[in-house]
């Protein structure tokens, strides 16, 4: 009996087609550099008029390597890290790879999971937000089975992976002053925890500003979830200790909008009975009333400085091993 199935359109096909060599046809679909707009042009339209269709993942087997990057993001619920998440994507789509976009809910545990997962796609690298709990062993331990790692947001002391961060402790350091400048010197600090190393870079900021106008008694610091919720109780908390705080700087917008909800609750007006500052500059924070003021972390600087890094790690070459990325205070009516 003769079997009707099509035959498969093989690179072969291709070449032939195209009048050019296998190996020209490999270049074009490995998007090298190393042959002409003229052969590009003729093995584009070979493909099309053949309908031959790349086999990605074989090609990822051969080669130990597939165009995918993983994007390991603590927690996609923060409106924050979904602003990051934008900007890698364009970035990452810039070299022409494609990002693939997880969530590890704050839980190392789950960024195991997700990790051991994705390492069975042969992704290229890994750009990750590292999970509470994650420690150096941990993430050397990952770049020594071969997968490249760059850490963003938080870093990881001592291990081999280069971070891209913005600059914490100016941006709380700025913040405090700005409040500070205004003759306030009941404030307090308020949201975040202690096992991520952003609270300790925010938290040193408001310190310096504080030494650095002599004030060196003991503040208000108040821990708490980075959600509204953690927000509310920070507030409330601060609000049964110390009733005459006069200002307060927030490890970020999403704790400020749940302290402003709380002020509202004790019947304190935000802005004008307690200043208020955030961090990270959310676009919703600029439309709240009274418009809070913020730090300002441009994510789509955060992704080009992370996408720089990673072509330099694809093609061998050296990243450096920390970067900072610049940070500004936006002042608005919520600490004037």
């Amino acid at each position: 009996m003769k079997n009707n199935k099509p035959e498969k359109v093989t690179i072969f096909d291709v070449a032939r087609e195209a009048q050019v060599s296998k190996s020209t046809v490999s270049l074009v679909l490995t998007q090298s550099d190393k042959v002409s707009d003229k052969s590009k042009e003729r093995v584009l339209k070979a493909i099309e008029t053949l309908g031959y269709v790349y086999n990605r993942d074989a090609a990822a087997l051969r080669s130990k390597r597939s165009n995918l990057v993983a994007v390991v993001i603590n927690d996609l619920t923060n409106p924050y890290s979904a602003q990051l998440a934008v900007g890698l994507e364009k970035h990452i789509y810039a070299l022409g790879m494609v990002p693939m976009l997880v969530n590890t809910g704050e839980s190392f545990a789950r960024q195991q999971q997700v990790v051991n997962t994705l390492k069975e796609y042969n992704v290229a690298a890994f750009v990750m937000c590292p999970a509470p709990g994650t420690d150096r062993e941990w993430v050397d331990n990952l770049i020594n089975s071969g997968f490249p790692v760059i850490n963003i947001m938080r870093e990881i002391p001592y291990s081999s992976a280069p971070t891209i961060l913005p600059d914490n402790q100016k941006g709380t350091h700025l913040a405090t002053s700005h409040l500070l400048e205004q003759g306030i010197t009941d404030i307090a600090f308020l949201g975040g925890i202690a096992d991520i190393s952003d609270y300790h870079e925010r938290i040193a900021g408001f310190n310096s500003a504080l030494k650095l106008k002599g004030i060196t008694d003991q503040k208000r610091i108040i821990e708490a979830p980075t959600n509204r919720q953690g927000g509310r109780e920070a507030f409330n908390t601060l609000f049964t200790q110390a009733p005459n705080t006069k200002a307060i700087v927030c490890f970020s917008d999403v704790i400020a909008y749940g302290a402003i909800e709380a002020m509202r609750q004790h019947n304190l007006i935000p802005g004008k009975d307690v200043k208020v500052v955030g961090f990270d500059d959310l676009a919703d924070s600029c439309l709240m009333q009274p418009a809070l003021s913020s730090v300002r972390i441009d994510a789509n600087d955060i992704g080009k400085r992370t996408c720089q890094t990673l072509g330099e790690i694809l093609n061998k070459a050296q990243p450096a091993v920390r970067t900072l990325v610049d940070v500004s205070v936006q002042i608005r009516e919520s600490s004037l």
